[in-house]
């Protein structure tokens, strides 16, 4: 799945939920219960928080220099353009 595809579908699904009844809700959650809980639970993946560490440790040394705020906007506002046109 190309990352057209897959924006297209994560917007087609989020405004379903986003005005669907209690009733779907429901059915949707219980089908991706478990799914959810892992997602959240974050910190519980050593591998992730591994990986956390490891960039935060880069960042921290400035062997990554990272983005400041105005390059974050800058790049949030091409992309918005890009997806959207605006």
């Amino acid at each position: 799945m190309n990352a057209n595809d897959r924006a297209a579908i994560q917007h087609k699904l989020y405004d379903y939920i986003r005005v669907a009844d209690d009733k779907k809700l429901h059915a949707i959650y219980n089908l991706l219960e478990n799914e959810i809980e892992e997602t959240s639970e974050w910190w519980k993946d050593k591998s992730f928080v591994a990986e956390l560490d490891r960039r935060h440790e880069a960042l921290e040394s400035g062997a990554d220099k990272g983005f400041s705020v105005p390059q974050l906007e800058a790049s949030i506002d091409k992309m918005r353009k890009k997806r959207y046109g605006k």
